[in-house]
């Protein structure tokens, strides 16, 4: 789920922090040796399933004789974008509602290859490129305990007017996202739904299990939407858009690259589905393994 820092926060962080280059996220690798030229920076935000994809991406890259280096875990788009605009960082695996929605405050497109065409022209002004978008894809979901789901009927958004009171948990940028708890509250009308803030993800779930809090949003490719204990709630008046992941590269890079760098990120691109980004996060947060082992391993068995 992409959650991201309010904009005056990151003001402070971008004046105290000159250049990403310099702090790396605390997760730089050297470049790999390769085609020639400089290193591809490939980065991430600041979230698991961001870091995944960021070394598929990478290793892809690597694997065909592209030099890369690393800056994972940097932060939300307010901190990455300029960084990307600039070509200091060249490389993001993007969603492409939240980009168009949270990146530059418009109305996302009803389908993914609208979403595409609308984002490609919003970067275009930037010299920033998309190539082709994955079938995974990323977004916000709201979940609530099954047993409560089943004593009161419960199997979307709407019915949570079945309750009589609904307490959603949420990181305090939740509480004004149309995606999210302002979306509760104006296109769902749920007049007796509250807002309780709680930054990280694993206290929300301690709280939503103890009964202290009824709805809370995780990624859909989060483990907790495949646990029987909870139900994922039908978002049946659409207010989070499709978030397929495109890969968001410097115009620079792709016309230096050609078509033999476009055609190995695509060739990625083909094989993600949300099933595998699933299972890939839940190798990572719930099983303890590293992002990089789980890429290596996909990548392998996927034949890249």
């Amino acid at each position: 789920m992409r959650w991201f820092r309010n904009a005056s926060v990151v003001a402070v962080a971008l004046a105290a922090t000159l250049g990403l280059a310099a702090c790396g996220g605390g997760d730089d690798k050297p470049a790999a040796a390769g085609k020639g030229g400089a290193p591809i920076v490939v980065a991430s935000f600041n979230f698991t399933d961001s870091q995944i994809l960021a070394e598929i991406y990478a290793q892809a890259l690597e694997a065909k004789g592209y030099p890369v280096t690393r800056k994972l875990n940097l932060g939300s788009r307010e901190l990455i974008y300029p960084s990307l605009k600039s070509g200091e960082l060249q490389f993001i695996p993007e969603y492409q509602g939240a980009a168009i929605t949270t990146g530059f405050g418009k109305e996302a497109g009803k389908t993914a290859q609208e979403e595409h065409e609308q984002l490609a022209k919003l970067f275009e002004p930037s010299g920033i490129s998309l190539l082709n978008f994955a079938a995974a894809e990323d977004k916000n979901t709201y979940i609530i305990k099954s047993d409560l789901a089943k004593e009161k009927g419960i199997a979307s958004i709407s019915d949570l007017k079945k309750l009589d009171k609904v307490v959603m948990a949420g990181p305090p940028e939740c509480e004004k996202r149309l995606p999210c708890f302002q979306g509760f509250k104006d296109v769902y009308k749920l007049t007796n739904a509250t807002f309780q803030t709680i930054q990280e993800a694993g206290p929300r779930v301690e709280q939503l299990k103890s009964g202290a809090v009824t709805v809370i949003p995780v990624d859909s490719v989060s483990p907790l939407t495949g646990d029987s204990n909870y139900t994922v709630l039908k978002d049946d008046l659409n207010i989070v858009p499709t978030e397929n992941v495109v890969p968001a590269v410097t115009k620079k890079v792709v016309d230096e690259r050609g078509a033999d760098f476009a055609n190995a990120v695509n060739a990625v691109s083909a094989k993600l589905t949300t099933d595998v980004m699933r299972d890939l996060n839940k190798r990572v947060d719930s099983d303890g393994e590293k992002a990089a082992d789980v890429a290596k391993d996909w990548l392998s068995q996927a034949g890249l």
